[in-house]
């Protein structure tokens, strides 16, 4: 199953769109697509525009590769899980975000090669072509809870 999450702030007519397109040339696959209502009316995928934590949980856990926006929360439950996880950034010139903080974060965390980052749909596209589903990949994995060491470094930044 291929998790699709856009958040729930705003519509992401192109990550919808493009899933849409993804979901036309891999047939059988199911698609489950967490996505703000939009103006784009797919035809190969269902939308659900809302999802409780716990649904969201299960469908991370029953993924084998997860596609968003390059929200931290998704990014951090992937990296958490050890998914696999393409993220492409909400980008202020087409007025999906309010400023190009995802953009920024997408850079750094594909700089550090810690997820997959398709910067446009044509790169999506390609990416999820070339790794379903034998080259599925997690590139980064991290804990459920703040290392020792940040823990005690902030504790001492309270404390003075």
């Amino acid at each position: 199953m291929i998790f699709v999450t856009t958040g729930t702030q705003e519509p992401f007519d192109r990550l919808v769109k493009v899933a849409d397109d993804i979901a036309a040339l891999l047939p059988g696959v199911n698609f489950k697509v967490q996505a703000f209502k939009s103006q784009y009316e797919p035809s190969n995928i269902e939308i659900i525009t809302f999802m409780t934590p716990v649904e969201f949980e299960e469908n991370l856990k029953n993924a084998r590769l997860i596609i968003s926006h390059a929200g931290m929360g998704t990014i951090i439950s992937a990296l958490v899980s050890q998914k696999p996880i393409i993220v492409m950034p909400r980008l202020l010139k087409f007025k999906e975000h309010r400023n190009e903080h995802q953009l920024a974060t997408a850079r750094k965390l594909d700089e550090l090669k810690y997820i997959d980052v398709a910067y446009d749909e044509k790169e999506l596209m390609e990416k999820v072509l070339e790794m379903w589903p034998d080259k599925l990949r997690c590139l980064h994995q991290v804990g459920k809870f703040a290392s020792g060491s940040l823990i005690n470094s902030l504790k001492g930044f309270i404390k003075e």
